[in-house]
């Protein structure tokens, strides 16, 4: 209910502390407990919210950091065709019935290289895994929701390759989720019938546990505050943009990188 004069009553303005309370949240790539997917499972959970995490621990037992025996839900190569469709089928089952939020946070890391060097072998792998999977995600997101519900939200992740200098030594990778920046209001436009916004953040150089010594030192000189970017940084974005709080808001790349000088 709001005034004659469209400004909503002061009761309307308290901040709910359980905003997103009876909803349900599938967040993808959150197998470690240094990630952003982690600290994002972790706020939308605080914030009321019923969670599902996805994993695929092949993946981080290939990088330097290695696998953790985090608790998540739901082990899939978002790679296979087929995996997204299922997957969102499997969260929504769990947590008995349409998603209403969805986070895709997952990406392949590595496998990649200057233009001297891609083949299309990297080409294809990170197509598939940082774009693809994530079109088809927000697909069988959209297939599983009625028109009218509330809450719906989907938020997709970039990494500032349309920033500064690009990423020129891993193009394979920048080119994948340039795509999705692009798309972002493609796929805005087309499920806004259903009452859902899509948003994409890009968090910027984070310290995920890969940043060490001179590689630290080096990029936490180029923010203003001195220091990298924390996972529950972008986390307390990302929750927000859930949030009826942010309903207004779509169509949008978001870049939360604390000042970062490329």
């Amino acid at each position: 209910m709001t005034h004659d004069d469209g400004t909503p009553p002061a009761d309307a303005l308290r901040r709910d502390p359980l905003p997103l309370r009876g909803r349900t949240a599938l967040v993808t790539g959150a197998s470690r407990r240094r990630g952003i997917g982690y600290a994002v499972a972790r706020r939308l959970a605080a914030y009321g919210a019923s969670v599902y995490l996805h994993h695929h621990v092949p993946h981080d037992a290939g990088q330097p950091w290695g696998a953790e025996a985090v608790v998540a839900h739901g082990p899939a190569d978002l790679a296979r065709p087929g995996t997204p469709a299922r997957l969102v089928d499997t969260a929504a089952e769990a947590l008995g019935g349409p998603l209403d939020i969805l986070v895709a946070n997952h990406a392949l890391s590595g496998r990649d290289g200057p233009l001297d060097a891609v083949d299309a072998a990297m080409l294809d792998a990170h197509w598939a895994t940082d774009t693809r999977s994530v079109i088809l995600l927000a697909q069988a997101y959209a297939r599983r929701r009625a028109p009218g519900l509330p809450g719906g939200r989907i938020v997709l992740m970039t990494s500032g390759q349309d920033q500064g200098r690009g990423m020129p030594d891993e193009v394979a990778y920048g080119l994948a989720k340039g795509a999705l920046a692009s798309a972002t209001r493609t796929l805005a436009t087309a499920l806004a019938g259903l009452g859902v916004t899509v948003n994409t953040v890009n968090p910027g150089p984070v310290d995920t546990g890969y940043a060490v010594g001179a590689l630290r030192a080096r990029v936490a000189g180029r923010f203003p505050g001195g220091r990298w970017g924390a996972p529950d940084d972008p986390a307390r974005l990302i929750a927000w943009l859930a949030t009826d709080e942010a309903a207004w808001i779509t169509g949008e790349v978001i870049n939360s990188e604390g000042g970062f000088r490329h």
